[in-house]
């Protein structure tokens, strides 16, 4: 973790003040400040809560993203254009719902292969996964289609 810690002289052209005044403020104890040597040394917390510009909470929290990349085997166009449908809907979803999402797709037609990239916060990419499996699963069985390769594989046949 890194702390940023400034000097009396910072501190003072931060908030436009001359430095006795600084040096003053952390004197009478109403500036937080550390000894460092000869000079003072003020923490960016510290700062902050001295001129009144962040609430009580830690400056800043831990953040997990998630990124991952599912393929999908034996797809035909129909279906993936079916599962492309469902992940589009998805990651645009509800405006009104901060979300960080995003979702890319790749298709492969000679190998019948969809490559799908999930970027985005565990909630989210989560629901996205479990969507592509539900989505795959419906269609084995459901679907029919042949997926005939152009490459000349075998056909596979999805039930």
């Amino acid at each position: 973790m890194t702390v940023a810690l400034y000097s009396a002289e910072q501190v003072a052209a931060i908030l436009g003040l001359h430095v006795r005044t600084v040096r003053g403020y952390v004197r009478d104890g109403r500036l937080p400040a550390v000894r460092m040597g000869k000079q003072y040394r003020i923490s960016e917390r510290d700062l902050r809560t001295f001129t009144r510009v962040v609430p009580d909470e830690p400056i800043s929290t831990p953040h997990a993203h998630v990124s991952t990349v599912v393929h999908i085997d034996d797809v035909d166009r129909l279906a993936m254009d079916r599962i492309t449908a469902h992940l589009a809907a998805t990651a645009i979803g509800d405006s009104s719902v901060p979300v960080q999402l995003n979702v890319h797709w790749t298709y492969d037609e000679s190998a019948c292969r969809l490559t799908i990239f999930v970027v985005g916060d565990p909630e989210s990419a989560a629901a996205v996964i479990r969507l592509i499996g539900t989505s795959t699963r419906a269609g084995r069985e459901v679907s029919t289609e042949v997926c005939r390769c152009q490459s000349g594989r075998q056909a596979v046949e999805h039930r």
